[in-house]
């Protein structure tokens, strides 16, 4: 199980906040910010996009990138599908997710996991607008002149074995979900960016199948 969470959440710097933000400071007007981002995703019942995805390692000096395309659709449904350099694919919907990969097929609950569940409810959190209300993460959120940043420092158990700190990065125009970046224990991170984001656009049920 440990070994498919660093590839299935693509995922998905607490040391010094003010090193890692330079270009941003703490928001003076949180509950504004609070009120715009989730009346946004409120809205939002549908996004299809691309993302890149960049793995940056230790032991590797050059680092990894992937291409591929996300969906989503309410109520917690997920699909995201990597094509280059290969092919994997994870679906997300409601308690089940599915990973495939060239060579393997597996059907997890999140019923009976607590991490995975752990997980895949961040992952709706995000693009629900929900993620500032998961208790179980300390959040500050900080801004620069074009985005805001939510800094998310696990509390839970199951995450803080897994990850130092989330950072999620949200356009200050659209109030929309355009980075994501984790922290592994290690200091090794996976930063997510979403591109030619579409939202509201019509996706089937077909795509977040799961058999």
């Amino acid at each position: 199980m440990h070994k498919l969470i660093p590839i299935a959440f693509f995922m998905f710097w607490s040391l010094n906040s003010f090193c890692q933000h330079r270009a941003f400071t703490p928001i003076e007007d949180t509950a504004k910010f609070k009120s715009k981002f989730f009346s946004v995703a409120i809205q939002t019942n549908s996004i299809k996009c691309d993302f890149i995805q960049e793995k940056n390692m230790s032991m590797i000096s050059e680092k990894i990138t992937s291409k591929g395309e996300f969906w989503f659709k309410k109520e917690s449904k997920v699909r995201m599908e990597y094509t280059q350099p290969f092919q994997y694919l994870i679906i997300i919907n409601q308690n089940r997710i599915y990973i495939k990969d060239r060579l393997n097929e597996n059907t997890i609950s999140t019923k009976g996991n607590k991490l995975f569940r752990q997980i895949s409810q961040i992952i709706a959190d995000c693009v629900q607008g929900t993620i500032l209300n998961n208790p179980e993460f300390k959040i500050s959120i900080f801004e620069s002149d074009q985005a805001y940043k939510i800094e998310m420092i696990p509390t839970s158990k199951g995450l803080k074995d897994f990850f130092k700190n989330i950072n999620i990065t949200v356009d200050k125009k659209t109030y929309t979900v355009s980075k994501v970046e984790m922290i592994e224990l290690t200091d090794d991170n996976t930063i997510i960016s979403f591109l030619n984001r579409e939202n509201n656009t019509n996706i089937p049920d077909a795509l977040f199948y799961i058999k």
